[in-house]
């Protein structure tokens, strides 16, 4: 196989883990938590390591993404829509695991040793999960766009 064909397939490769990881998690695996554990805490420190799993893996998919769709297209890239969408996903992997999450995991600090939906903190904890939600959903949805475009 050829360098240029290995790259292609672990393009294909790298679309399939990233999205099909966002879809699997965060619309089966977590809401499967949340249906069969009662402890909710449980369930969301355990959906939280997931979606923690995902965030690193799509950071690593989406930088290897970019940098090979530059190389194979060059400049030309700039103006592919999967570009900018694969960026797009890039930026708002980044920005939940490094600004939104630990935001979220301060709060839990901050609660114990109550449940931070028991606490004091519960209405900002609320707030950063239903920002840190429509980022995942606009992540997913953009998703699509790499699979239709591709």
């Amino acid at each position: 196989m050829s360098s240029a064909r290995f790259a292609e397939f672990f393009a294909r490769i790298a679309v399939t883990a990233w999205v099909g990881g966002l879809w699997a998690i965060g619309y089966i695996a977590a809401p499967v938590l949340f249906w069969h554990l009662k402890d909710k805490q449980l369930a969301g420190n355990l959906a939280g390591g997931m979606f923690a799993v995902i965030a690193l893996l799509g950071m690593a998919c989406g930088f290897y993404l970019l940098i090979h769709r530059l190389t194979r297209f060059g400049g030309g890239a700039l103006k592919q829509a999967w570009f900018w969408a694969a960026l797009i996903m890039l930026l708002m992997t980044l920005a939940s695991y490094f600004g939104i999450q630990p935001i979220i995991e301060t709060l839990k600090v901050q609660a114990w040793p109550k449940a931070v939906m028991q606490s004091a903190f519960s209405d900002r904890f609320a707030r950063w999960h239903g920002i840190a939600s429509i980022i995942y959903l606009i992540e997913s949805l953009l998703g699509l766009v790499l699979l239709a475009k591709e």
